[in-house]
């Protein structure tokens, strides 16, 4: 009788679902921004298709990412609850910062989201498309301030590569980087700068309220969904997508590493999450494991390329 109770008992617990991970994920950027939005929008769609029983985000400001990036590095290593999010920009900021600590040490997991470049103005600007803001380059490179996110990511490079392409020195560049979304959204809004550029997302509810106008986006083709002509329209030959990601810590087992990936796969193709790409204009350019990594080296060569070309690293 005992024997048949105990197999009972084990039977049943073997029957039970295995307890989801409670997460950490860290956003290495300020309240406001891309990543800052990712992780959250993440802990949302983990919780509510009860993916994960607990999800917190956790913020680490600083130097396009490189700061909460050494911290993630050097103080998760073999844990599996822990996260982080990234992405193109910080691949141009581990560059332009002479990082120490590379993105070769952590787990890549995933590109999750590719967003494309927006340029705004605010509403009373005297400029009213892209040939305006190159009129005024043209005229003087150093009158026309850029806000946008981190030194080196795709904020900067595309700032750079429109210079470029309008025949100015990109090393000429007035670029004003902030840490967060928020603060350089706070800058356009307050007049301080003369142009804001960085995800739609960023800027989407300003651009809806008529406090912001959209003067270009940064893809081939015109996207649904956003009033706005592409830079190409404009008279500059430049495309660009940005793209995040979530990595997580060095140093975990193949087998922690295939849960994550199979947590994040679920995540990726709910419903929650979908509506999320949705409501924030993101792309879904969903690319994991191998694939991803693979990815992620050939992105690292050509950012070094771009970077080089316009004058942010020898």
């Amino acid at each position: 009788m005992k024997q048949f109770v105990w197999a009972s008992i084990i039977a049943g617990a073997m029957a039970l679902p295995a307890m989801a991970e409670d997460y950490k994920i860290m956003a290495p950027a300020a309240p406001g921004g891309g990543w800052d939005q990712t992780a959250r929008s993440m802990q949302t769609a983990l919780q509510d298709e009860k993916i994960s029983n607990s999800v917190q985000v956790l913020n680490v400001p600083g130097a396009g990412g490189t700061i909460g990036h050494a911290q993630f590095v050097n103080q998760s290593s073999g844990d599996p609850s822990q996260l982080i999010v990234g992405g193109y920009v910080m691949v141009g900021a581990i560059l332009t910062n002479n990082s120490p600590v590379t993105l070769d040490q952590v787990t890549p997991i995933a590109r999750l989201t590719g967003e494309y470049e927006v340029i705004v103005v605010p509403a009373a600007s005297d400029i009213k498309d892209m040939s305006g803001l190159v009129e005024k380059l043209k005229a003087d490179p150093g009158s026309v301030s850029w806000a946008g996110g981190s030194a080196g990511g795709t904020d900067h490079i595309t700032a750079g590569l429109i210079a470029k392409a309008a025949g100015v020195d990109p090393t000429k560049v007035n670029y004003i980087a902030f840490s967060g979304g928020g603060e350089a959204l706070a800058a356009i809004l307050g007049n301080q700068v003369t142009v804001g550029i960085s995800g739609y997302g960023e800027f989407a509810a300003q651009i809806e309220a008529g406090t912001l106008r959209i003067i270009g986006i940064s893809s081939d083709e015109r996207v649904e969904g956003i009033d706005a002509p592409t830079f190409k329209e404009g008279g500059v030959d430049v495309s660009i997508q940005n793209w995040r990601m979530v990595a997580a810590a060095p140093g975990i087992t193949d087998e922690q590493k295939a849960a994550i990936l199979a947590d994040i796969e679920k995540m990726a193709k709910s419903e929650s999450w979908q509506k999320i790409l949705t409501e924030k204009g993101w792309a879904d350019t969903y690319l994991a494991g191998d694939a991803f990594a693979e990815q992620l080296k050939a992105d690292t060569e050509a950012t070094t390329a771009i970077l080089k070309e316009i004058g942010l690293v020898k």
